[in-house]
């Protein structure tokens, strides 16, 4: 039985997603969640695996296909359907071969004969095309007629037609996408193209922001831009007109002043004549047309690179050019096509673009292939980070002093400088100041003592790297009985909504944490934390983690959080007040743990001084949904889970 393979939902607000690549050809043999083909995004690029196992009996979209969420990329059947449908169908295309030629014999050689007495139909020009057209509508409803116009007459009748609305000055316009469930309106940061400038199919054309996502916005169809509307730094609700993208035949055709050729045209249209001229001019235009182009291409490059003082225009449009042309000249450049957004991650992280291979579509590079470059380099850095951080119980300032030290030299050259805050810094600005003027945030801090969990974990790492493929970090035990309190205390796993005044208290514990990546600060989601044991943790945390860093995270998993961990002490902070996420209600800092001396009191009440391993942990809450006794009790349910240390059953001990 046949599968439907669908273009899944890739995110809450992603609508589509464009084929890439396939990973399997038609015929070929595929398992059940095997990968078939590569997907991408305006967020994510991802792996579509197979739904069932089978044979992939048909591909429906092609690459560089925009298929909508729900939409068939491709059919999956069994190798026995597939024999049994081709002896079936042969014999049925044979049946009903039989009775076409019994019922409607004479119609086929009528239809071979009549093509062949009005050869010259297809040599007609637009105009002629389209009103034979109407008069074949109009005048004979045959089948026979109708046949010979599918069989025959459809390429060169397309063609004018196609022509003819070229000519009208028809353009597509280009319309300020939904780039998410909450987001009305984007702003134009830059444009990538100028107005006169050919574009192909989904070739990014502008750079927006909202104030949830920077992106591009790829152009809907090929032909040359025909206007801009939208300006730099333009604000465009969702709908809105950005620009317009016109035909580039039909712009060709306009320029050299063709205009003139069809005004003698209608002259010769009474005589005989006629067609014969139409189909002279109609097959020299195109042909200099395809001429025509490359020329304003030429003179543009030249152009365009005097006038910018920066190298970051003329770059993409030389290699964008280059595309559609050659693969020849991208080489010579030393480089394929990139996005602005790539080639400022590559200078973010000194990376060489000639020297990285690109994995996307023709040699494209993506930022997945910037931040492996840059993880390729700072590769000797972090293996003394790594030594630094196996002792890090004692030394976490030396590791954080380190840490700052590397973090400094990207910097450096900011020294006396003014630079325009990077979008991503202005969110960043603009986010935390909503949620501190939209929230009624505090924090309460309490001091654990981590002795146990540092034992414990120092029993198991070994054995436990081994079993479950990833390191025993606090961050899985922290997570744990955060996990335990949640459900202890709902109150603190809810959200509070102004508008209405209700309170949702979840029932499921969809835990945030907090990743440092090169990108910035990102905290991917882990859906039902609650239903994993501490092993499984362990592996999602570090999952995400690896996810987040690489840039392979998808939409869905930044999003739908009930509640935040931000590690702080990663970098040695032993206090911090995190800021809250909206709508989520509180947010968990983890301080570093160090060693203090602290009084000690035996289960006789015998006092003593001795070193212990403390931690920190802040808590910011929503004082709307949360009060200082409720934020108290959450936390010492956290102090006395990991004070007790109980997880000897979880680590197998």
């Amino acid at each position: 039985m046949a599968v439907t393979v669908e273009m899944p939902a890739l995110g809450e607000s992603v609508t589509e997603g464009t084929v890439t690549r396939w990973l399997k050809q038609e015929g070929d043999t595929v398992e059940q969640d095997e990968p078939l083909l590569e997907v991408s995004t305006d967020k994510v690029d991802t792996e579509i695996p197979s739904p069932a196992a089978g044979v992939l009996k048909k591909i429906v979209a092609q690459e560089d296909d925009t298929v909508e969420v729900g939409g068939e990329l491709a059919v999956i059947g069994d190798a026995e359907d597939d024999d049994d449908d081709d002896e079936g169908g042969s014999s049925d295309s044979g049946d009903e071969d039989s009775a076409d030629s019994a019922d409607s014999g004479d119609d086929e050689p009528a239809a071979e004969e009549e093509p062949a007495e009005e050869p010259e139909a297809p040599e007609e020009s637009a105009e002629e095309a389209e009103e034979a057209e109407e008069a074949e509508d109009e005048d004979s409803g045959d089948s026979d007629e109708s046949e010979e116009s599918e069989e025959d007459e459809p390429e060169p009748e397309s063609k004018p037609a196609a022509k003819s609305s070229k000519s009208s000055g028809s353009a597509t316009p280009v319309v300020m996408p939904e780039l998410g469930e909450s987001v009305t309106e984007g702003t134009v940061t830059r444009w990538l193209k100028k107005v006169g400038d050919s574009v192909e199919v989904d070739e990014p054309l502008l750079e927006v922001s909202t104030d949830k996502v920077d992106t591009e916005i790829p152009s809907p169809v090929a032909g040359t831009l025909v206007s801009i509307t939208a300006e730099e730094d333009d604000t465009v609700e969702v709908g809105g007109e950005l620009a317009k993208i016109g035909d580039a035949d039909a712009e060709a055709s306009d320029e050299p002043e063709p205009e003139p050729e069809p005004e003698p045209e209608p002259e010769p249209e009474p005589e005989p004549e006629e067609k014969p001229e139409p189909e002279q001019e109609k097959k020299p235009e195109p042909e200099p047309e395809p001429e025509e182009k490359p020329e304003p291409k030429q003179e543009k490059k030249p152009e365009k690179k005097p006038e910018p003082e920066q190298e970051s225009k003329p770059e993409p449009k030389q290699e964008k050019k280059s595309e559609p042309e050659q693969d020849g000249e991208a080489s010579s450049d030393g480089a394929p096509y990139v996005t602005p957004l790539v080639r400022k991650l590559a200078a973010e992280n000194d990376v060489d673009l000639s020297s990285v291979k690109g994995t996307g579509v023709g040699g494209r590079i993506r930022k997945q292939d910037v931040l492996a470059a840059a993880e390729a380099k700072k590769a000797p850095k972090s293996g003394t980070e790594e030594a630094a951080e196996a002792p890090s119980k004692a030394p976490a300032a030396a590791m954080a002093g380190a840490d700052a030290n590397a973090a400094d030299a990207p910097l450096a050259h900011l020294r006396g400088t003014t630079q325009k805050a990077t979008r991503i810094r202005q969110l960043t600005a603009k986010k935390t100041r909503e949620s501190l003027q939209a929230t009624a945030q505090l924090t309460q801090t309490h001091e654990v003592d981590m002795t146990r969990i540092v034992a414990l974990r120092a029993r198991a790492k070994k054995d436990f790297a081994e079993r479950e493929g990833v390191n025993l970090t606090y961050l899985p035990f922290i997570a744990r009985a955060v996990i335990d309190a949640l459900k202890q205390h709902p109150n603190v796993n809810a959200s509070y909504n102004e508008d209405t005044k209700e309170i949702t208290y979840y029932d499921a514990e969809h835990l945030g944490f907090a990743v440092d990546t090169e990108q910035g600060l990102l905290s991917p989601v882990v859906k039902n934390a609650g239903d994993l044991s501490l092993a499984g943790l362990a592996r999602a945390i570090h999952d995400i983690a690896a996810r987040a860093r690489s840039g392979d995270l998808k939409p869905g998993d930044l999003s739908g959080g009930t509640f935040t961990i931000t590690n702080i002490g990663s970098q040695g902070a032993l206090f911090d007040t995190p800021i809250l996420v909206p709508p989520q209600a509180a947010m968990l800092g983890t301080g570093a743990i160090v060693k203090r001396p602290r009084v000690i009191v035996d289960e006789f009440g015998n006092e003593s001084i001795g070193v212990r391993s403390v931690s920190y942990l802040p808590l910011t809450y929503d004082h709307r949904l949360i009060d200082g006794a409720d934020a108290g009790r959450f936390l010492t349910t956290i102090k006395r889970r990991l004070e007790d240390g109980a997880f000897e059953a979880d680590l197998g001990l």
